[in-house]
């Protein structure tokens, strides 16, 4: 498991991921380890430290395939699961240097392309120096090779089986739809409309997520409605490694503490304080993020009980009420005013924002997980 934010856990999916499942999957008797640089919180599952990589682009291509081997010597599994699909050839042929007969499953965590109605996509955040088409290859290179493959989503599942056949590949028999688990520290049952409208973005600053059509959304709301904006601060100080490839974060983060009524905010990696700032706010925004096969950070706000407005793509448009979903920024602002003036419109779309979570919790993610790899 590569953990591309060492410094703020609580701001790496991946390893929420894992540190959610480990535990339902501990209670269902199965040896957990996790080979990672950072362990989970569950003392149940092992770990076997293995170093971070220091940019997006060093977890696709490095492999040291000795160090592998010798993982899997000393661990001896059943199943090896590849959280970074690229890294699937190294672990097989790992695995085949070690004489195991483990079964080597994929996770999805990231797709480097998504699809629309023109078609499909590389997607941006992977393509400096002309390296989308590189990264491209090297995932399905590791989709070839895997025995089980896991997907976020409906949505995600088509965009692989669209792609897939100008590979070669048919992978209709591997690939299984499994959602990644609520956190159930971001669950609420009672919920208390706040007094202060106030909506939050809690979403990655990156220029890939449309930070910047954000931006102006943000100053149109803050225009034209009396809410005002609440901006999670995910990543704090960066390391100067990934700073180097995408400064957008940075640039985003100066331009919405300039907006009006618009205030950034970090949770310094305390979970608590994360749930505080969520149960403060009336409504989420979905990130303009076309490439988004699914959103923890939605799901966040879904199980708190906030409403999300979204814009109509991606997975948001299948999974958001349709009431929330906008195509025009005067569409989001329309949706903000009847959120804040509409009482019962705005209790109506928390109940089925946090019903629409129901189905996420740990116990019954770790039963799909599990059945994926049998």
């Amino acid at each position: 498991m590569n953990i591309s934010n060492p410094d703020r856990l609580a701001a790496d999916s991946g390893w929420l991921f894992a540190d959610l499942l480990a535990p339902a999957l501990a209670d269902r008797d199965f040896e957990v380890t996790i080979g990672g640089p950072s362990p989970v919180g569950d003392s149940r599952a092992l770990h076997a430290a293995v170093p971070a990589q220091g940019t997006k682009y060093r977890a696709r291509f490095t492999n040291d395939v000795g160090r592998l081997s010798s993982l899997i010597d000393n661990v001896k599994p059943d199943v090896v699961v590849a959280n970074q699909i690229e890294n699937a050839p190294a672990i097989r042929a790992a695995i085949v240097e070690s004489g195991s007969s483990a079964l080597l499953a994929g996770y999805c965590h990231y797709l480097p392309f998504y699809g629309d109605h023109k078609g499909i996509h590389l997607d941006p955040s992977l393509s400096d120096g002309g390296l989308g088409n590189a990264v491209l290859l090297t995932f399905f290179s590791g989709l070839s090779i895997c025995d089980r493959i896991m997907v976020h989503s409906t949505v995600a599942a088509e965009w692989v089986t669209a792609l897939a056949p100008r590979f070669g590949l048919d992978l209709s028999d591997r690939l299984r739809i499994v959602p990644p688990p609520r956190d159930p520290r971001l669950v609420r049952t009672h919920i208390e409309r706040p007094e202060k409208p106030i909506g939050i973005y809690n979403h990655r600053l990156y220029e890939h997520y449309g930070t910047g059509r954000f931006v102006a959304l943000a100053r149109q709301v803050t225009a034209a409605t009396p809410a005002a904006i609440r901006v999670m601060d995910l990543f704090g100080a960066r390391r100067a490694g990934r700073a180097s490839l995408d400064s957008s974060p940075d640039r985003y983060r100066a331009a919405l503490a300039g907006l009006p009524r618009t205030e950034v905010v970090s949770d310094h990696g305390e979970r608590n304080l994360y749930r505080s700032n969520l149960a403060g706010s009336l409504f989420g925004f979905a990130p303009f993020r076309p490439s988004c096969p699914w959103s923890m950070s939605v799901i966040d706000c879904q199980g708190m009980g906030l409403p999300v407005i979204a814009p109509r793509m991606g997975w948001m448009e299948r999974h958001i009420s349709t009431d929330l979903l906008f195509d025009s920024p005067a569409a989001a602002v329309d949706i903000v005013r009847r959120l804040i003036a509409d009482a019962g419109f705005w209790a109506a779309q928390s109940d089925t924002a946090r019903e629409s979570t129901s189905l996420l919790t740990p116990d019954r993610v770790a039963d799909l997980y599990t059945e994926a790899l049998s």
